[in-house]
C-alpha cells in the first residue's frame, strides 16, 4: 500500500516532514493539494478526518480561518466546504497510510502510524 503525504512545497514544516520520512527510507506519494489539479474535495476531507479519528477543526489552520472569515461557530459541513474551496485552510503535512492518517505537528507524529 502506498503512503500518501499531503504536501505543500511552500511550507517549511511540510518540507521537514517529507525529509524525515525520506530519512527513514519512506518515499510517499506526494499530493500537492495546493495545486488546482490536486485539490481535495469535501468527501476526501471527510475521509481524512475519519482516518485521523477527529473532526475537521483538528487539521484546520486557525490563523487562516480568521483571515478567510470562517466563523468560529461554523459547523463541520461549513469547515469541510471552506477547506475544499480554500486549501490554505488545511494544516500540513498529513500522512495517510492505509486506514490511518497523522497530522505532522510535530512531524515525528507521522511515524506513529507506520
Amino acid at each position: 500500500m502506498t503512503d500518501i503525504l499531503l504536501h505543500h512545497t511552500g511550507c517549511g514544516t511540510s518540507r521537514k516532514g517529507l525529509a524525515l520520512l525520506q530519512e527513514k527510507g519512506i518515499e510517499p506519494e506526494l499530493r500537492k493539494y495546493m495545486n488546482a489539479s490536486e485539490r481535495l474535495g469535501e468527501d476526501e476531507l471527510r475521509e481524512i478526518a475519519k482516518k485521523l479519528g477527529t473532526g475537521p477543526r483538528s487539521f484546520l489552520r486557525e490563523k487562516d480561518a480568521v483571515k478567510f472569515e470562517l466563523s468560529p461557530e461554523a459547523g463541520d459541513d461549513e469547515v469541510f466546504a471552506a477547506m475544499a474551496a480554500e486549501p490554505r485552510l488545511i494544516q500540513r503535512p498529513i500522512l495517510i497510510a492505509g486506514d490511518r492518517a497523522a497530522l505532522g505537528r510535530p512531524i515525528e507524529s507521522m511515524l506513529e502510524i507506520l
